[in-house]
């Protein structure tokens, strides 16, 4: 059976956002008036044909990328009015960033690599969470592995475990599994989504794959820079049929 959605305050929420890039005739209106709400403890993929504006709602969303008017919130904190060094440190304190291409030091080993946001806060882990984090990934024993040594879904599992060890409020993960085969695509997805069901993380993906939506709670449909549908316990087929509509492409 779903379980209800959580009625508790959003980890994070988009309000009346607009990014626009460039000015004047060559200005390109990337979001137009976007408002989304990320539901506490749940897994949300963001899905739209190319150049929907799904990878500009998430870097906004996420401080990475200034907006153009709008809001933007982790929590009850509007990230749009921070200064530049206390959004570095609410980037590095409350949020949890995978990327397709990794982003891993190649020269710090496996375990250095999940530390070194901790690190460069002046933090120790926490050796609970260490552990429960080192074992849910399965990486205990590739710890002194560099990540040339490693292959593509391991190096992204570390990825996800240096997200979640300083235990942020959020998650943004942008095309987590792009780089994957199928198999290593599948273990990332089911770490995301055991850090939900078990953790009460908060994820949410930017993704263009429906088997990958499918392991989601949720799915926030943009087209043309605007949020146009929503869909709950997807699966890659359901989802596979709104894409459909609203990309005549998919549909050949």
């Amino acid at each position: 059976m779903t379980p209800p959605a959580p009625t508790a305050a959003p980890a994070a929420r988009v309000e009346d956002l607009t990014k626009v890039y460039g000015k004047g005739d060559t200005g390109v209106t990337a979001l137009a008036g976007v408002t989304v709400d990320i539901a506490r403890g749940e897994f949300t993929a963001i899905m739209g044909p190319s150049g929907s504006g799904k990878s500009t709602l998430m870097h906004c969303a996420a401080g990475l990328d200034s907006v153009t008017s709008g809001r933007v919130y982790i929590g009850s904190t509007d990230i749009t009015s921070l200064k530049e060094k206390a959004l570095t440190e609410l980037r590095r304190d409350r949020i949890g960033f995978v990327f397709q291409a990794f982003n891993l030091v190649p020269t710090l080993t496996a375990e250095e690599n999940i530390l070194l946001p901790l690190a460069i806060a002046g933090r120790r882990p926490d050796p609970a969470w260490f552990d429960e984090v080192i074992d849910t990934v399965g990486l205990r024993d590739r710890l002194d592995h560099r990540p040339g040594e490693l292959s593509g879904g391991q190096q992204q599992r570390v990825a996800c475990a240096r997200a979640l060890m300083s235990q942020p409020d959020i998650v943004f993960a942008d095309e987590p599994t792009g780089n994957l085969d199928s198999t290593s695509g599948a273990e990332v997805l089911g770490f995301l989504r055991k850090a939900v069901d078990e953790h009460g993380q908060t994820v949410v993906m930017v993704t263009h794959d429906p088997g990958a939506a499918g392991w989601t709670d949720r799915v926030v449909f943009l087209a043309d820079g605007r949020v146009v549908d929503e869909l709950r316990s997807p699966t890659p087929s359901s989802v596979l049929d709104r894409m459909k509509s609203l990309d005549p492409r998919m549909a050949v």
